[in-house]
């Protein structure tokens, strides 16, 4: 046939004639089968087809003539008109006759294969998208569950006129593309029966920063239309690449949708995709020569359940970006008010005034500048998202067409937000955050901010090992592009207290529960964990913990077990009916005292679990453990033989056991306490406390806490000095080195091992050194 070519004839080098999407499919079809990956069958009409429709029509010119008619000052409305007058054209154009006989041949040979008038998705795929600069995503038409030769055809014709409708001639335009030397395939693939089962899109990155040794999947229930356009927020799962390629189940997210009761893939699924898209990243990337970051549709049929790929193009905003480091800080000395919430995109800052948008027919009333709310966007509003300096939604997840719109556009955005036009009024000044992780958040007020840029290649090396204090698990791939050795503390009470919000002995034993509120939250928190309490605190855990030490794998890692205080504790959901009240809790019931007391023995039970399995089940081994508030040899050796009890035993499978020095015991018998430790932290905050008897927590004597006294000096010197003594390494993860760079130099003239820094610290630290 001239204008058809099945899948197993055409690769990458056919993007020409069947454009970048048909192109792929066929590579895949071609090449990958054998290896597990699975792609309905279909085939392509050529872009020859297309060009012999416009000139048997003899529509050619005259839509030459039409084009000719758009400026650089062409409004929307332009646009809109002469897109609709080609559309027009090509709309009433009658196919030829030969291009309806081999499409008809074609779908004959595909119903002999998957039985009469099976269902195919017919779908768009021009000369010039899917490219490594630009996406041309949503820019043509696509059509699904189309059934027989007659709405084929109808399905072709308007995905040929969808070349020219009015966001693709914008698009173009934008990149400079001539339209006239881009071209239009269509293809007609077996549907995948995703309606009764689910579908999604996978990047092999973090969509967010970039970090490449990620697989980021979202999910949803049904078709994908409903997901990319946003109208639905999908689960999202994250799997570590290293880990998955040695054979690991290195899951470290699974988030559940908001409107899901269950997760729509399985963890074997799950793994199955990711194996799926380390292979064609790896393929993609022979082939290119370096490294090649994919965008992924995936698809799982509910009739056969298995698993298809049904598109992967290359990554088009990391995959250019220039690694220059660049960081966005809020200057707000005053707590701030948090209006609106969401799933952030972008890692930047930005100000402005709300414009509430529902339709491009008030396009008027948007300035440049203003920050752009409404429900959700859709590819006609591109033109109107240029001139944004963020966005907000109430829909959509971290790929659907906002969140993908503004990283192409390098500006913020904050989806999902639920509420947002409810609670932002129209003109209002806000500030959208997105630089402090996943979650962002709305201000209100417009609220200064700084922009710092830095080249890693013109940082000076440290004398000391630096390392990270980091408590945010969504802030981990971020900061992990610092020139850091990894993470010298990251505290499990933070995860506890913002990502799991429940008292663990309130999952253990939730008969003592009587509050109805708290019932309800661990009751509905369970569900997707099989009904149990145990195993969402622990799988929740887990896969924060995971997140960090996937971020600095193989740097090392040191999680902290909680050193929560009993009223800390007490704030968590179902505390009061666990937690004593004491009378000084910072002196109190913590730290290693509890871990071996009956009353939280079982608590403390779930926390060493949920290391274990990062370590053995997901394959980090890089992480690496510290007990806190040790106060006697007797706590230290009790805790040490509880760890091995529960499968943390020192020294099995590289698991190193860190001890906080934070406590006059601790320096003054640190080499007794080598004894059953690897190394020491000295914890600069309580240390302080402890040496001065100042409360720490009290305003009244907060001028008298100071880590440079002489007597806090001196107590780092005989912790530093034992430590050396003993061959072990000590470093610092107290807030200190931080706060006062004299602190921290001292430190090193004293050879501390490393110093853990908050992560806006570093830069100023590093740069200091010259």
């Amino acid at each position: 046939m001239n204008y058809i070519r099945f899948f197993d004839e055409i690769a990458l080098s056919d993007t020409a004639l069947v454009g970048g999407k048909n192109a792929s499919l066929g590579q895949m079809t071609q090449e990958l089968a054998s290896c597990g990956i699975r792609v309905p069958y279909g085939f392509a009409l050529t872009s020859q087809a297309y060009w012999f429709l416009l000139d048997d029509a003899e529509i050619r010119e005259k839509i030459v003539l039409l084009l000719s008619q758009l400026t650089n000052n062409s409004d929307y409305a332009e646009y809109a008109r002469i897109s609709k007058q080609i559309q027009n054209l090509i709309l009433s154009a009658k196919l030829p006759e030969i291009i309806i006989q081999e499409i008809t041949q074609a779908y004959k040979k595909l119903c002999e294969q998957y039985g009469a008038d099976c269902s195919v998705a017919v779908r768009s795929s021009a000369t010039a998208e899917d490219l490594p600069d630009a996406s041309f995503a949503g820019q043509q038409d696509s059509f699904l569950e189309i059934t027989g030769i007659d709405q084929i055809l109808i399905a072709v014709k308007k995905c040929i006129a969808s070349l020219f409708n009015e966001r693709a001639l914008m698009y173009r335009e934008e990149k400079q593309f001539d339209h006239m030397n881009v071209g239009i395939s269509v293809g007609i693939q077996k549907m995948v029966r995703s309606d009764i089962g689910s579908s999604g899109v996978m990047f092999t990155l973090d969509t967010e920063t970039g970090f490449k040794d990620l697989i980021m999947i979202t999910g949803a229930y049904g078709l994908g239309e409903a997901l990319v356009q946003g109208e639905i927020t999908p689960d999202e799962y994250h799997v570590h690449k290293p880990t998955c390629n040695m054979g690991y189940a290195s899951i470290i997210k699974k988030q559940l949708a908001k409107d899901h009761k269950t997760f729509c893939l399985t963890d074997t699924e799950i793994l199955e995709l990711a194996h799926m898209a380390i292979l064609l990243e790896d393929h993609y990337s022979a082939l290119k020569g370096s490294w090649c970051p994919l965008d992924i549709e995936w698809a799982k049929d509910g009739i056969d359940g298995l698993l298809y790929i049904v598109q992967a193009r290359p990554e088009t905003v990391h995959s250019i970006k220039n690694f220059k480091q660049i960081q966005y800080r809020l200057l707000a000395q005053k707590e701030l008010k948090v209006l609106v919430s969401g799933q952030s995109v972008g890692q930047k800052i930005a100000a402005g005034s709300v414009c509430f948008i529902n339709s491009l027919d008030q396009i008027a009333q948007f300035k440049d500048g203003d920050i752009l709310v409404t429900a959700m966007t859709n590819p006609d509003w591109l033109p109107l998202m240029k001139k944004a300096a963020a966005i907000i939604t109430e829909q959509g997840g971290r790929t659907c067409h906002a969140a993908i719109v503004s990283r192409e556009l390098g500006i913020p955005a904050l989806i999902g937000t639920g509420n947002a036009t409810k609670i932002l009024k129209n003109t209002q000044l806000v500030t959208l955050d997105c630089s402090q992780g996943s979650t962002g958040f709305v201000y209100d007020s417009k609220i200064d901010f700084e922009i710092l840029s830095f080249d890693q290649e013109h940082i000076p090396k440290s004398p000391v090992k630096i390392m990270l204090t980091l408590g945010n698990p969504d802030a981990a791939f971020k900061h992990a592009e610092l020139p850091v050795d990894g993470v010298g503390l990251a505290r499990l009470e933070f995860i506890i207290s913002s990502v799991l919000k429940v008292h663990p002995m309130a999952l253990i034993s939730p008969e003592k529960v009587t509050d109805p509120t708290v019932t309800k939250f661990i009751e509905e928190s369970a569900y997707a964990y099989n009904q149990d309490p145990r195993e969402f605190f622990v799988s929740t855990l887990a896969q924060s913990i995971g997140t960090l030490a996937a971020a600095f794998y193989p740097r090392q890692v040191i999680v902290r077990f909680s050193d929560f205080k009993s009223n800390e504790y007490r704030n968590l959901l179902g505390g009061s009916f666990f937690e004593p009240e004491e009378e000084n809790p910072m002196l109190g019931f913590r730290g290693a005292s509890r871990y071996i007391s009956p009353n939280y023995s079982a608590a403390f039970e779930l926390e060493c679990e949920a290391v274990k399995r990062v370590r053995n089940s997901m394959g980090l081994t890089n992480l690496a453990c510290m007990v806190p508030f040790v106060r006697t040899l007797s706590e230290a050796r009790q805790t040490v033989e509880l760890l091995e009890q529960l499968g943390l035993k020192r020294g099995e499978n590289n698991l190193a056991l860190i001890m906080m020095c934070e406590i006059p015991s601790n320096v003054l018998l640190l080499e007794e306490f080598a004894e059953y430790f690897d190394g020491f932290s000295i914890g600069s905050n309580d240390l302080t406390q402890l040496t001065l008897g100042v409360d720490r927590d009290s305003a009244l004597l907060a001028h008298v806490f100071d880590e440079r006294d002489p007597a806090v000096k001196k107590m780092l010197i005989l912790a530093l000095d034992a430590a050396k003594k003993v061959n072990k390494p000590i470093g610092i993860c107290g807030q200190a080195p931080s706060d006062f760079p004299e602190i921290a130099q001292f430190l090193i003239e004293h050879n501390i091992s490393s110093i853990s820094l908050n992560p806006d610290s570093v830069i100023p630290f590093l740069m200091r050194q010259k």
